[in-house]
C-alpha cells in the first residue's frame, strides 16, 4: 500500500515542497560559492591605513590628546614643578607610586601621549594629502555646465529682453567675472562658480594642525626644560649641574645653552588681608639680578607670574614659592655641624610648610629632624597647631629629632624631603618622644648630650622654571594660520551661478539666472537679486515682466 501511495505521488507537488521547504540546500562541492579571499598581509596594512587616515580616527586621536592633557593640568609635573610633586608623594603615599608608574607626572614626556601624538600626525598627513590633490584638481577644472531645467534650482529668476543672446551672455561674463566667479561659456550658457578658498581654509586648518605638532615636536627634540630652586641670596647659572632637574631633548647640544647667570635678591608676596577672599595670593615678585654672560654688565629684573625673564631664547618662569627656615644645629661635642636655610613645601592655601633637616655627620650620633613650619601660627581646639594666613605674621617652627644613620652617606639618591628613619630612633627625653615648637631666636638642647639647635629665623624661596623652546614660533604662526583657516571655512560659501539666454517664441531673448548652494545655507537669493539686477543694467534694451 504504501508503495502505491508513492508512486502516485505528483512530480510537481514534491518540486513546490522542495521550494517551500527552510532546510539549508544540498550542494555538491564544486558547485558551492567560493568563500571570500583572505587580505594577506598588504591588504591588512592597506585597511589599517585607511582606517587610520579617515577622519573619525582623527577626531578620536584629537580627543585622546586632549584628553591626556588632563592629569598634566591636575597634577604637578617634574618638569614644572618638582617640589609640588615631593609635596604629593607626601600627601599621597599609596597612591603617588601608582600614579607615576602611569607616568602622570611627566605626561607630556609618557610613552603613551607620544604615541597618540605620533598617530595624530600620521593621521593628519594620510588625511590632508589627498583632499589637497582632489582640491588641486576641483579649483583648475571647468565650472560644470548648465543644468537642462534652471527652473528646478532653489534660487531661480527670470525676464525677458530685446537684446540680443549673444550680448547677453557677454554681459553676463562680465559681471560675474567681476565679482569674482570662475566663468566659461558654452552651450548657450554662462557657467559659473567660486567659494573655492573655503576648502582652502579647512585644508589651511589640518595644516596647521600638522604645523602645531610639528612645533612641539622641534621644542621636544631640539629644546630643554629645567628647574631650579633658589634661596634668597642664592644665585644661579645656567649649566646642567646647577638645575635640580634637568631634561634635554633628544637632539639638544649643551654647548647651546646660553652662559647667563642671575642671582635671586629678593622674593616678595603680598595677600589679600581682608574680606571674603582673605589669604589669597596678589602678586608674587622675584627680584633678581642677571648677566647675560661672565662679562656682560649686571642688569636688574622683576619675575613676576606669566611675565618671564628671556635671555637670547630662554625663559625663566617663576612656578613656585615658600618659606625656608634658617637653623644652626651643633652636635654633641659643641661643633656647628650645620648652618643656613631649609627649605620647607607649602602643603595648602595658607603656607603650612614640611620639611626635612639631615645632619649625618653629627657626634656622637647623626642627627635628623622633621616638622612643619606655620607662617602665622594658631592653636586650633580640635587641629592642633595650624597656619590662619599665609604671610609670615607669626612665624613658628615644630620639630621632632631623630638619632642614627638617615643612609645621606650611603651614594644611593635620596629625597630633599624626606627624611629615611629606618635605621633610626626618636629622640625621646622622659619616655617621650622631643616635640619642639620654636620661634625666631629659640634654641632646643636635645637630651643625652646629642647637641641643640637653633631656629634663627626664615627666608624666602622661589622655583624657577627654565625652559628653551625653538618650535614656540612655529606653534604660534600656525595657530595664528589656523584661525584664518577656520575663519574661511565658516564665513565662505561655495556656490554656483548659471545664466542662459535663449530666443522665445516671440523672438524676444528669455534669460534665466539661477544658483545653487553647497553649503548648509542653500539661500542665495539676495545674491540673487543683485546679480540679476546688475546683469540687467549691463544688457540694455527693452525688457519684459520678470519671472
Amino acid at each position: 500500500m504504501r508503495e502505491d501511495l508513492d508512486a502516485a505521488r505528483d512530480p510537481l507537488a514534491d518540486r513546490a515542497t522542495e521550494k517551500l521547504s527552510t532546510a539549508p540546500e544540498e550542494t555538491a562541492p564544486e558547485e558551492r560559492e567560493p568563500s571570500l579571499p583572505r587580505l594577506g598581509v598588504l591588504g591588512w596594512l592597506r585597511l589599517v591605513w585607511r582606517q587610520l587616515t579617515s577622519m573619525r580616527v582623527a577626531l578620536i586621536l584629537l580627543f585622546l590628546l586632549a584628553l591626556g592633557a588632563v592629569p598634566g593640568s591636575l597634577l604637578p609635573q617634574r618638569s614644572i614643578d618638582r617640589p609640588k610633586v615631593a609635596a604629593y608623594f607626601e600627601q599621597h603615599p599609596d597612591l603617588a607610586p601608582l600614579l607615576d608608574r602611569l607616568q602622570l607626572f611627566d605626561v607630556y614626556r609618557s610613552v603613551w601621549f607620544s604615541a597618540i601624538y605620533l598617530l595624530l600626525f600620521v593621521s593628519l598627513l594620510g588625511c590632508i594629502v589627498p583632499r589637497t590633490r582632489q582640491h588641486w584638481k576641483a579649483m583648475r577644472a571647468r565650472p560644470p555646465a548648465a543644468p537642462r531645467n534652471l527652473g528646478k534650482l532653489p534660487s531661480y529668476r527670470r525676464w525677458e529682453t530685446d537684446t540680443a543672446p549673444e550680448q547677453v551672455l557677454a554681459a553676463a561674463s562680465r559681471v560675474l567675472k567681476g565679482a569674482r566667479f570662475r566663468t566659461v561659456a558654452a552651450g548657450g550658457a554662462v557657467s559659473a562658480e567660486k567659494g573655492y578658498t573655503r576648502e582652502t581654509g579647512n585644508l589651511l586648518f589640518h595644516v596647521s594642525l600638522l604645523g602645531v605638532l610639528v612645533g612641539v615636536a622641534l621644542g621636544s627634540l631640539y629644546g630643554f626644560s629645567g628647574a631650579k630652586l633658589v634661596v634668597e641670596g642664592d644665585g644661579f647659572a645656567n649649566t646642567p649641574v646647577s638645575y635640580d632637574d634637568f631634561t634635554p631633548g633628544r637632539l639638544f647640544r649643551l654647548d647651546a645653552l646660553s652662559p647667563f647667570s642671575f642671582k635671586l635678591d629678593r622674593f616678595a608676596a603680598s595677600y589679600q588681608t581682608s574680606g571674603p577672599q582673605q589669604g589669597q595670593p596678589r602678586s608674587f615678585d622675584a627680584y633678581v639680578t642677571y648677566k647675560k654672560s661672565p662679562d656682560a654688565p649686571q642688569q636688574r629684573y622683576d619675575i613676576r607670574v606669566n611675565h618671564p625673564l628671556s635671555v637670547d631664547g630662554t625663559k625663566v618662569f617663576l612656578s613656585g614659592n615658600g618659606y625656608a627656615p634658617v637653623f644652626t644645629v651643633r652636635d654633641g661635642t659643641g661643633q656647628v655641624v650645620f648652618s643656613g636655610p631649609v627649605p620647607f613645601l607649602p602643603q595648602d592655601g595658607n603656607n603650612t610648610s614640611i620639611g626635612v633637616l639631615k645632619v649625618p655627620d653629627a657626634k656622637p650620633h647623626g642627627l635628623g629632624f622633621q616638622g612643619f613650619f606655620l607662617p602665622t601660627a594658631v592653636i586650633h581646639p580640635e587641629r592642633g597647631p595650624v597656619s590662619a594666613f599665609p604671610d609670615a605674621v607669626n612665624p613658628v617652627v615644630f620639630l621632632t629629632a631623630w638619632k642614627g644613620d638617615d643612609g645621606s652617606n650611603s651614594g644611593l639618591p635620596q629625597s630633599a624631603f624626606r627624611l629615611n628613619t629606618e635605621k633610626m630612633q626618636q629622640v625621646t627625653e622622659g619616655g617621650e618622644p622631643v616635640r619642639m615648637a620654636l620661634r625666631q631666636g629659640e634654641t632646643k638642647t636635645l637630651p643625652d648630650g646629642l647637641g641643640s639647635i637653633t631656629y634663627q629665623g626664615y627666608k624666602r624661596y622661589a622655583y624657577f622654571s627654565v625652559s628653551r623652546d625653538p618650535g614656540e614660533g612655529v606653534a604660534l604662526a600656525s595657530v595664528a594660520v589656523a584661525l584664518a583657516g577656520l575663519l574661511l571655512s565658516l564665513f565662505v560659501r561655495r556656490r554656483r551661478v548659471w545664466v542662459r539666454a535663449s530666443t522665445g517664441a516671440d523672438g524676444r531673448t528669455v534669460v534665466e539666472v539661477a544658483g545653487l548652494a553647497r553649503t548648509e545655507d542653500g539661500d542665495l537669493g539676495d545674491e540673487m537679486d543683485r546679480l540679476a539686477e546688475r546683469l540687467r543694467e549691463s544688457a540694455p534694451g527693452r525688457e519684459g515682466k520678470p519671472g
